[in-house]
């Protein structure tokens, strides 16, 4: 298939944000060893593709330029490459595509199967694509830094999730309602009902006073924190954990390692952990299934077709999407 041209999006240097967005008519990409070829159906945009665009992850991403972002997606399977075994032409699947090599937003990509899960039919393409960087983001820090077993058991924790509406957040309120959790959460105004909806037990506008300061309505102090806002201060954290609560940032900047850092020479009984993603394709699959036993709902933001991603582009940069923003191709 290498022959014949795809519409793609790219860029070719650092920043321009979405008018930095180029349309091209570049070669469909020839599966490599142990890769597929996917026509995909659809992606999601996550706060690291414009974060890569602006050059605030180099040297380490974009691995080369022109970079096609995009890393979330879902498709079927039109091509198998030498080796690849996993998968056979027809498979609809669900991918975490390299954030080194991007890949995204175009109408096919070429992938190995490592981070690759089958999308079942009672899981649309575009509820697929919006799991993989934030669902697993959301999963981990549950599961792993904060400690929450999904089967229900173990103490009861108060949890609280700031930005609860957002990508990460949204998925965070339903896993943790899985667990023995009371959920408290913070969004804007107009996501209130729709946080209360995904299962949190009080939820507070974060404009509000009390929002800004994080008080549980019901008084609670809370074991972890699933911080997915940007520009809250320790020390409005501080007062309203436990005696051993931690806040668990899913975007660590500077000022996040060096209060991690300051918490472990004063030997804090409190603490900020800094969540790095860790993709693992377990993960993406248990969440997918999820998915498909309604257990777990992609809130959708909005479509953009490919020839629009542009406006997709600066919605995601503009920081208020509810949920996750979809580009189909």
């Amino acid at each position: 298939m290498s022959a014949k041209l795809m519409h793609a999006i790219q860029y070719d240097s650092y920043g321009g944000g979405p008018s930095g967005l180029k349309h091209v008519e570049v070669p469909i990409p020839t599966p490599k060893k142990n890769e597929v070829l996917l026509k995909l159906e659809a992606a999601s945009l996550n706060p690291v593709d414009w974060k890569i665009q602006k050059g605030q992850l180099r040297p380490l991403f974009p691995g080369k330029f022109p970079q096609i972002p995009a890393t979330d997606v879902a498709g079927e399977i039109v091509e198998v490459g030498q080796g690849a075994k996993k998968f056979k032409v027809g498979d609809k699947v669900v991918v975490l595509l390299s954030h080194f090599s991007g890949g995204g937003l175009a109408e096919f990509a070429s992938s190995n199967e490592r981070f690759m899960v089958a999308r079942p039919a009672e899981v649309s393409a575009a509820e697929g694509a919006g799991l993989p960087v934030a669902g697993i983001t959301a999963h981990q820090a549950i599961t792993q830094s904060a400690g929450i077993k999904l089967d229900g058991t173990g103490k009861q924790k108060n949890i609280l999730i700031t930005a609860a509406s957002g990508g990460v957040g949204h998925y965070a309120v339903q896993l943790a309602k899985l667990g023995n959790t009371h959920v408290t959460a913070t969004c804007g105004a107009r996501n209130v009902e729709l946080v209360k909806s995904l299962g949190a037990d009080e939820v507070l506008d974060y404009k509000n006073p009390d929002g800004a300061a994080l008080k549980s309505p019901s008084g609670r102090k809370y074991d972890a924190v699933i911080n997915c806002a940007t520009g809250i201060a320790w020390s409005t954290f501080e007062p309203n954990l436990s005696a051993k609560g931690k806040v668990i940032d899913i975007a660590p900047n500077a000022s996040s390692f060096t209060t991690f850092l300051l918490k472990k020479l004063t030997f804090s009984k409190k603490s900020l952990v800094p969540l790095l993603m860790i993709p693992k394709a377990e993960s993406l699959d248990y969440l997918v299934k999820l998915v498909k036993q309604g257990k777990l709902k992609t809130v959708i933001d909005s479509k953009h077709p490919i020839s629009k991603a542009e406006d997709a582009w600066a919605k995601s940069i503009d920081g208020h999407a509810t949920g996750k923003i979809i580009v189909e191709p």
